[in-house]
């Protein structure tokens, strides 16, 4: 094994992706440190990181104030401020995608979380924030909701590389690969190169593990207590046995002969909520080949500072992963009333942030044509 956790963790097939991403940090040049000392080879963004970014403002100011001379209105603004920090990252790791063949190196835009619930309206968008990038490293955040699968479908048959995001369930990751392989059949009767198409499918990990240990502290027992922080990394062991299962099919061959690339599975919401539990569970207790883990950056450097590799730590855990999931079925805590439960709440919590920044740079507009209006008199 190699010296450092990260460079571990890369070693035993984990890409490492950065689950962050603001002008800032592009400006400041910090991505070089993340790239060459942290083994960071993505990123991802979503609604509520961009929101966060555009609160700090000052990196900002010059853009808007161009799109507030341009007459440009909100939604406008907040697509071409959003798609040239995408752009820009793009660009800083257009290295690593070329090291991988288009593995890696990837960042991550989504589509306005407004559409989650409308197919056609996604892929329109889908398609014009990829046109917007130009890049050939960007993937386009799809929601998995049941509108989101058919338009994932349609997106990838455009040619153009998907983030599936907001997985909970084992039987919607079923469906959301039945959507690629759907796709990838498509796009190749529409005569794209199946090779230059890649995608991940973003399963949440703690989200699953906060809901399930609040309903397990009000039911109270020994049991209850003792499956506490367990369902989160059960949960997404089993994806990734449903991963393995399905990328060894027939219907799978056929498309990997035509040069396709596997969808890995990529887990999401890695930074731990519950403080009892140690702070790199989602990463050192998820390593297997394959896989993708983006983390925020307080994750991130925990796992580099005192994280431990032990090689792979899925394979060969899914009939402990399953007792797990049956003990919380038997003592009463319904899997798929959670799981459901925790897509409506990722939903609105993606809408509301969206809200935030939407608000936020319309204020931002309202203010550079306030001072423009005051200089001009």
């Amino acid at each position: 094994m190699t010296s450092s956790p990260t460079a571990n963790l890369s070693a035993a097939g984990v890409s490492i992706w950065l689950d962050d991403l603001s002008r800032e940090r592009i400006n400041s040049g910090a991505f070089k440190h993340l790239i060459e000392d942290l083994n960071v080879v993505g990123v991802t963004t979503n609604p509520s990181i961009f929101a966060a970014a555009l609160k700090k403002g000052e990196s900002y100011a010059s853009q808007v104030g161009a799109l507030a001379e341009a007459g440009a209105d909100v939604d406008q603004a907040v697509f071409d401020i959003t798609t040239h920090d995408v752009a820009q990252a793009c660009d800083i790791f257009a290295a690593e995608a070329e090291r991988t063949n288009g593995a890696d190196g990837r960042v991550s835009i989504e589509v306005d979380p407004r559409l989650s619930r409308d197919t056609a309206g996604t892929v329109a968008e889908a398609k014009r924030l990829h046109a917007k990038v130009q890049r050939t490293n960007v993937l386009i955040k799809i929601p998995a909701t049941r509108e989101g699968l058919p338009a994932i479908t349609a997106t990838l048959a455009a040619g153009i590389s998907v983030n599936v995001t907001l997985i909970f369930s084992l039987e919607r990751y079923r469906a959301v690969i039945n959507a690629y392989l759907t796709g990838l059949e498509q796009a190749k009767q529409n005569g794209h190169d199946l090779s230059k198409i890649a995608s991940v499918a973003s399963f949440f990990v703690s989200r699953v593990d906060t809901e399930i240990d609040a309903r397990l502290d009000k039911i109270g027992t020994d049991e209850a207590k003792a499956l506490k922080g367990k369902a989160g990394v059960a949960n997404a062991r089993l994806a990734y046995k449903i991963f393995q299962e399905q990328f060894s099919t027939q219907r799978w061959q056929v498309l990997a002969a035509a040069g396709a690339n596997k969808q890995r599975p990529l887990w999401a919401s890695t930074g731990v909520k519950d403080p009892t539990l140690p702070d790199t569970l989602y990463v050192a207790g998820l390593v297997a080949a394959d896989v993708v883990n983006t983390m925020p950056e307080k994750t991130l450097e925990a796992m580099a500072d005192h994280g431990v590799v032990s090689g792979d730590t899925i394979t060969g855990t899914y009939a402990e992963s399953t007792k797990v999931l049956n003990r919380l079925d038997a003592i009463g805590v319904s899997y798929d009333e959670v799981v459901q439960q925790l897509e409506t709440e990722g939903l609105d919590k993606f809408v509301t942030s969206w809200s935030e920044l939407v608000a936020d740079v319309e204020s931002a507009l309202n203010s550079a044509r306030s001072e423009k209006a005051l200089v001009s008199s």
